[in-house]
């Protein structure tokens, strides 16, 4: 079930047609609003094909895509071939990403955003780099 307080986003903004699609490294889904999800996909369509990076992108994302709908208790239907491949069973988590949301399995959410093991000092500073 979409959180309640994204489903007054999703309703307020945008129109009730997401795309679901696997993400590209991260053991989860990508859930875009439509209009998110066009921008998205012509942004892709603008690299250039012959990179191998982007054929990744187009074969791993954008061939997963798939346009679905909340139901009226906010419930998501997703298709069983994302659901496997994501590990989606169980407890999840749903998390908004600013232009779309991730819906993992609550371990691989723990795992993913788990910093025990990072240097904290070079992470700061990529991020200093990039101006955050």
């Amino acid at each position: 079930m979409i959180p309640a307080r994204f489903r007054a986003i999703l309703q307020n903004y945008y129109s009730e047609k997401l795309y679901i699609a696997n993400a590209l490294f991260d053991k989860c889904l990508l859930l875009y609003p439509i209009e998110q999800w066009q921008r998205f996909a012509e942004k892709v369509k603008s690299l250039p094909q012959t990179k191998k990076s982007v054929r990744l992108l187009k074969r791993r994302v954008i061939a997963s895509a798939q346009e679905c709908e909340l139901d009226r208790q906010g419930r998501l239907l997703i298709p069983s071939a994302l659901r496997a491949d994501a590990d989606i069973n169980g407890e999840l988590v749903v998390v908004g990403q600013i232009e779309k949301m991730e819906i993992w399995n609550r371990k691989e959410w723990d795992a993913a955003v788990d910093i025990s093991s990072i240097d904290r000092d070079a992470y700061e500073e990529e991020l200093a780099e990039l101006g955050l």
